[in-house]
């Protein structure tokens, strides 16, 4: 039990949960319920999905292994985001996505500044990596912003929080078309960045987390496998019940989205985070909140946006709302700024918590 829950293995305790979730869905259960027991369940399949694809990375070299650990890094949110885009629930999608931001760049840093800051001085961690990373979630948020600010001067105006779709205009629509492939663009100028010319930026050494005996690779690719069907269950099942729980429970989709899906897709490597901040490996535990972040804005996002030409009701624009882009910028700056000395105090850490939660209960209050 003390190396389940002292390293990488706790969620695998949250297994039971996948054969409940499934059952209360097949007999009609409550679906806050149904709800509550899928979000738990994805936690153990996103966990393991993690954990095969580093097991695949370690065997396939720095640069082969890099590409995998970026591609399915965030796999389980852009499933549960699949399903929610074939619903139609464009707003949740949007939600998750800023969510999946706010909670990498608030949450999980400050969690791991103010876990590994306790009993030190303060810690440290290359800036320069840092800084480029926070720089490119900078950029990528400002693209990102555009079709909004478009939508606010020449269309109907920002969504409201409570939204569930809204179907704009062509123009917008093919503005964040384009945003999408410029984004996707820059991700792969990043790849390039981050693999090949700047390779040793990015990759720390010793990121031992407490998995234990390495896997092979047969077992590691079968896992994968088990592992994106496990995730696209429970992501069905999750997505299923999203509207009637919110209903049911006085909670607005916008909510939902912006805080439940986004914390339960990534919980596990949320956890690796601040479990590597406390044994003082700040370079890792910062790699993974800013590098996370910066992977939703630049490729799960305009990702979701191709993928809704043809999956959904109608294209989905990258229209936020008012607080999902105020979340956002408020968090892309602070992370900037944060990272850019090159070191962290328990301090920095629980300042950033304490925003994540005032974000959290005014999303709460929306």
């Amino acid at each position: 039990m003390k190396r389940f829950l002292g390293g990488g293995g706790w969620p695998y305790l949250l297994v039971p949960f996948i054969p409940i979730a499934i059952a209360l869905d097949v007999a009609g259960a409550s679906p806050t319920l149904i709800f509550a027991t899928s979000a738990l369940g994805v936690i153990p399949t996103a966990a393991m999905m993690g954990r095969a694809t580093e097991e695949l990375a370690e065997r396939s070299g720095p640069g082969i292994g890099g590409l995998l650990n970026v591609t399915f890094g965030n796999a389980p949110e852009i499933i549960i985001a699949l399903f929610a885009l074939h619903e139609g629930l464009h707003e949740v999608v949007k939600a998750s996505l800023i969510g999946s931001i706010l909670g990498n760049t608030l949450l999980v840093l400050g969690a791991a500044m103010f876990v590994g800051g306790v009993g030190r001085q303060r810690q440290r961690f290359d800036r320069t990596a840092a800084s480029a990373q926070s720089a490119m979630l900078l950029l990528a948020a400002a693209a990102m912003a555009m079709p909004a600010i478009f939508e606010m001067v020449e269309g109907r105006g920002l969504p409201d929080p409570g939204a569930e779709i809204i179907n704009y205009g062509s123009s917008v629509e093919g503005l964040s078309f384009a945003v999408a492939v410029v984004l996707l663009v820059t991700y792969g100028a990043a790849l390039l960045f981050s693999l090949k010319t700047h390779r040793d930026l990015f990759n720390p050494p010793d990121t031992d987390d407490g998995h234990g005996e390495p896997w092979s690779v047969r077992r590691s690719v079968l896992l994968l496998a088990v592992a994106g069907v496990a995730v696209g269950v429970m992501s069905e099942i999750l997505v299923g019940s999203i509207s009637e729980t919110a209903e049911s429970a006085g909670l607005s989709e916008f909510f939902i989205g912006v805080i439940v899906v986004a914390i339960v897709g990534n919980a596990a490597e949320h956890w690796v985070a601040v479990l590597v901040a406390r044994k003082d490996k700040m370079d890792l535990a910062v790699n993974i909140a800013i590098g996370s972040a910066a992977q939703i804005a630049l490729f799960a996002a305009p990702l979701l946006v191709l993928v809704s030409w043809i999956l959904g009701p109608f294209p989905m624009p990258l229209v936020f709302n008012g607080f999902e882009l105020g979340g956002m910028f408020l968090a892309v700056l602070i992370s900037l700024h944060v990272t850019s000395e090159g070191e962290s105090t328990w301090f920095e850490g629980f300042q950033l918590l304490a925003v994540y939660l005032v974000l959290a209960i005014a999303f709460f209050v929306a």
